[in-house]
């Protein structure tokens, strides 16, 4: 029986590469049942092209990618697909969400597609995925007709569809205001902790990170090789790499 310090999620030696152009080589994480990772690092170290690996989008020239004890990518194609279908949400930077369809179709879409669930069936399920992420009330809208912040909501609702037990999120507090950002953030920690969602969550918003991340991994671009490992609070107080004391403290300094 599988226990909340078991992984849910292991990279074992992953190399990620475009053509000939390694992205990250050498990188090994894993990622606890009901934590909130964070994968941290400065611009062009690689960040989304790990969660693009992770979501079924990129495969890996050498290493491992575990959900639980199967290997991701040792899978079938069908059985990838299964796989992220069944256990995997995604909310892209965007929200992503279809411009035609309103807020309750986009959600619905998902169900239609992978469940045997009646109309009413679906409609009960997309009224309560919204209500979650407070955004029951822009059901029949459309996405040119929300702020960035109720976007990044109905995204998440979209995300939720399939009652997946792992959450990507890429670059969640991108574009939005400090207020919106927190309000978002803590939306993340009460699915965490209404839920028990695993959440990786891709960013370099440090408050955020702060506010809502127990682990990452510090991904560097010059090496192209994690560097550190640990909590965001817990590499800006005490890592051994003053390259990440430095980045995780660049608030403090003053610097953007």
């Amino acid at each position: 029986m599988s226990s909340v310090s078991d992984p849910l999620l292991t990279l074992e030696g992953v190399t990620l590469a475009y053509g000939p152009k390694v992205i990250q080589r050498d990188l090994s994480m894993r990622v606890r049942r009901g934590s909130i990772f964070a994968v941290m690092g400065g611009s062009g170290c690689g960040k989304s092209t790990v969660l693009r690996s992770m979501i079924g989008l990129l495969r890996p020239k050498t290493g491992r990618f575990l959900v639980g004890e199967t290997d991701y990518w040792a899978e079938s194609e069908a059985g990838r697909a299964a796989i992220a279908q069944s256990r995997f949400g995604v909310l892209f930077q965007s929200g992503a969400l279809w411009s035609s369809m309103t807020v309750g179709e986009n959600v619905a879409l998902a169900m239609q597609m992978n469940t045997q669930l009646d109309a009413a069936s679906i409609r009960a399920q997309v009224e309560m995925k919204l209500g979650l992420v407070g955004m029951l009330q822009a059901i029949d809208l459309y996405p040119s007709e929300l702020s960035g912040g109720m976007k990044k909501r109905a995204g998440l609702a979209r995300a939720l569809a399939l009652d997946p037990d792992v959450l990507f999120f890429d670059e969640p507090s991108a574009g939005l205001d400090p207020i919106t950002s927190a309000r978002l953030d803590d939306l993340i920690l009460n699915l965490r902790d209404g839920l028990g969602a695993t959440i990786i969550i891709v960013s370099h918003e440090l408050p955020s990170l702060f506010a809502i991340a127990d682990d990452g991994i510090f991904l560097d671009a010059t090496t192209k090789r994690p560097i550190a490992h640990g909590s965001p609070a817990a590499l800006r107080d005490g890592s051994d790499d003053a390259q990440v004391r430095a980045f995780m403290r660049r608030e403090a300094a003053g610097e953007s």
